[in-house]
């Protein structure tokens, strides 16, 4: 319950960052994650298969 909690209150601290940030800073930050989480995801889909 505890990390659902400190997990809301932090979405909250994010979004209200970037409520305030410019539209292209928001957006290209928004991409980079993005990007970076598809290859996180591929690399664990794709490495873990010999055990």
């Amino acid at each position: 319950m505890l990390f659902i909690v400190a997990a809301l209150a932090l979405a909250g601290i994010l979004l209200g960052a970037a409520a305030h940030t410019p539209l292209p800073v928001f957006l290209a930050a928004s991409a980079a994650i993005g990007t970076w989480l598809l290859i996180f995801f591929i690399r664990e889909r794709t490495g873990h298969k010999e055990s």
